[in-house]
């Protein structure tokens, strides 16, 4: 897959950002400095390794070690990770497989948890903290909006599969119509043979 390589460089950077710029997060960091992480997504070719060291973290999609703990996923249940409450429920349902030390994957969502995802901070450098600062919040409302949107357009599809299913006649309700066809069809039939006999006598 040729967009591998892209997906993992921009995750490993986006980690890097996220994860070893703020100095209080610096003991959480060191639990895990050593450690490797196989995450295998059911919607990637390849599974992404993530190899945590003590100043920054690489992600690598080549690992002949066994890693420290392997984690087994769809694309959907990784999304949930953000939040630690959902990983013994993800387990439970067989959504999540980890094989392995479970303390790092513990510890890299306790990781990630501490980790402020701010865009004004990130933009500030280069824009200035008031337009940063503004952009961001209008992507907040943006983002806000789009899910409230969402939210309501699939609420409205529901209710109009609801009502349509309703709507559709039962099975027995179908075999009444297809008789009645049958039998309206049969009294055509008859009424056409009178009418071409009345014809023949006249």
């Amino acid at each position: 897959m040729l967009l591998m390589p892209v997906l993992i460089a921009a995750l490993e950077t986006a980690f890097n950002q996220l994860l070893f710029r703020d100095r209080s997060m610096k003991a959480a960091r060191q639990r895990l400095h050593g450690k490797t992480l196989c995450i295998d997504v059911a919607e990637l070719s390849t599974p992404l390794v993530l190899v945590f060291t003590e100043h920054h973290l690489d992600i690598v999609s080549q690992w002949d070690d066994v890693p420290d703990c392997h984690l087994q996923t769809r694309l959907s249940a990784l999304m949930k990770l953000r939040d630690r409450q959902h990983l013994s429920a993800l387990m439970r349902s067989g959504e999540l497989i980890v094989e392995g030390d479970i303390q790092v994957i513990q510890q890299f969502i306790g990781l990630l948890d501490l980790a402020e995802f701010d865009p004004a901070e990130w933009l500030a450098p280069y824009l200035g903290d008031v337009v940063a600062e503004g952009l961001s919040q209008a992507a907040h409302k943006t983002v806000g909006t789009l899910t409230r949107t969402l939210c309501r357009q699939q609420h409205y599809l529901s209710e109009t599969l609801t009502e349509e299913w309703r709507l559709v006649p039962g099975k027995l309700e179908g075999l009444w119509f297809q008789d009645e066809v049958t039998a309206l069809e049969q009294s055509v039939s008859a009424l056409t043979e009178r009418l071409a006999k009345l014809e023949r006598s006249q």
